[in-house]
């Protein structure tokens, strides 16, 4: 859970990590902005798993299922020889996500428990084998964005995404905006609600809210912000594959925040920092040489490590050192 300390307090880290992504590009080599750029993307992504698991409760294996469409239709609604309009797609990215999230979450939130995280991954695998095995979305190969969208505002482009440079900025808004929105959130009457809801559902029946449409509203706008994580990811990579529907990717998203700790915005990121760069040292060949064939194995061991030394994850572990530290001065 976030801390109870005033709001300011609580702004003070995510404020300080804002300031230094938009500083990092003036220090950083290509392969560096790179890297940095898909953690803020990922950070999006696991804020917007945050929002299901954290503060509702709800615990999915068919999240990267948003983040996938939301992909595939930036491609798919892009200009094939000109640039697209982030104006239009991005909301058309978003919608296709949140409209498939509207019929997943109307049939899965009847069931709970593991029956939700299975009815999840199912509808999940089905996205994945729609793009799959269709033309539709370039079997296993996926298909490719020619040129990359630009926002332009009275014909006067302000960000084209092709820019290495303006897409590492549009991205670090992104996160900001999706944080503050959240932060947002879970201070409101809303949020107040799913986490009523987290703790004992039937107390929250009972005292007359209608639950189910709670959930379900947490589902949609989880899936919205999955769907702007995965628009950027396409506009990064220039291209789509089902690997983003996959559920080793609900998986990782999943690890995010569990490495990250449960409950915290703050933790979703950290976790997303961590994941991304435990995974890019892992799979280093210049560092690792050989181990590096074996990734996974070293990555999921070094997880089980973190989860059994930090139940509570980064964000915790940052919070014992903290009170250790005000002990130490009262002393």
């Amino acid at each position: 859970m976030e801390s109870s300390a005033p709001l300011w307090r609580q702004s003070m880290l995510p404020l300080a990590i804002a300031a230094a992504l938009a500083l990092m590009p003036l220090f950083m080599s290509d392969y560096l902005q790179d890297l940095v750029l898909r953690i803020v993307i990922y950070a999006i992504f696991a804020l917007s798993l945050e929002l299901l698991v954290g503060m509702t409760g709800l615990v999915s294996l068919g999240h990267a299922a948003f983040f996938g469409i939301a992909a595939y239709v930036t491609v798919l609604g892009s200009p094939e020889y000109e640039a697209g309009s982030v104006a239009t797609l991005l909301p058309l990215a978003m919608l296709a996500a949140g409209a498939y999230a509207l019929a997943v979450g109307a049939l899965s939130l009847r069931t709970k428990g593991i029956y939700f995280i299975m009815v999840t991954l199912a509808f999940a695998q089905l996205a994945y084998f729609v793009f799959h095995d269709t033309k539709l979305g370039g079997g296993s190969d996926g298909i490719f964005l020619n040129v990359r969208p630009v926002l332009a505002i009275a014909g006067q482009a302000i960000a084209d995404l092709g820019s290495g440079r303006q897409m590492y900025y549009f991205s670090v808004a992104a996160l900001v905006l999706g944080y503050i929105f959240l932060a947002l959130v879970r201070r409101s009457r809303f949020g107040h609600a799913l986490a009523g809801i987290r703790v004992n559902e039937q107390r929250m029946r009972a005292a007359g809210f209608n639950t189910y449409f709670y959930k379900l509203a947490a589902f949609v706008i989880a899936a919205l912000l999955a769907g702007l994580a995965g628009f950027l990811m396409a506009a990064k990579n220039g291209g789509v594959n089902p690997e983003f529907l996959s559920w080793h990717e609900s998986g990782a998203v999943l690890m995010m925040i569990i490495l990250g700790g449960l409950g915290s915005l703050r933790g979703a990121v950290l976790g997303a920092i961590a994941f991304v760069l435990l995974k890019e040292f892992f799979s280093s060949a210049a560092l690792l040489g050989r181990l590096a064939d074996h990734w996974q194995l070293t990555l999921g061991l070094t997880m089980i490590f973190f989860v059994a030394l930090l139940p509570d994850g980064l964000i915790g572990a940052g919070r014992r050192i903290a009170g250790l530290a005000r002990k130490g001065e009262a002393k």
